[in-house]
């Protein structure tokens, strides 16, 4: 059996926005808050699933 994929979060700014992006190709909402964002990413390392944040 292979490992399971490895999902690493990080942040991006876009103007005044804040969004979560994954290795996955998965893209949080953007958000204001940089806080946000992080609790975005933090999220969806722990749940990969497409209806996490």
């Amino acid at each position: 059996m292979s490992p399971p994929e490895q999902h690493r979060s990080t942040t991006a700014e876009l103007g005044p926005f804040c969004f979560a992006r994954c290795v996955c190709g998965w893209r949080g909402p953007a958000r204001r808050a940089r806080s946000k964002a992080r609790d975005d990413a933090e999220t969806h390392d722990r749940d990969p699933s497409p209806t996490a944040a």
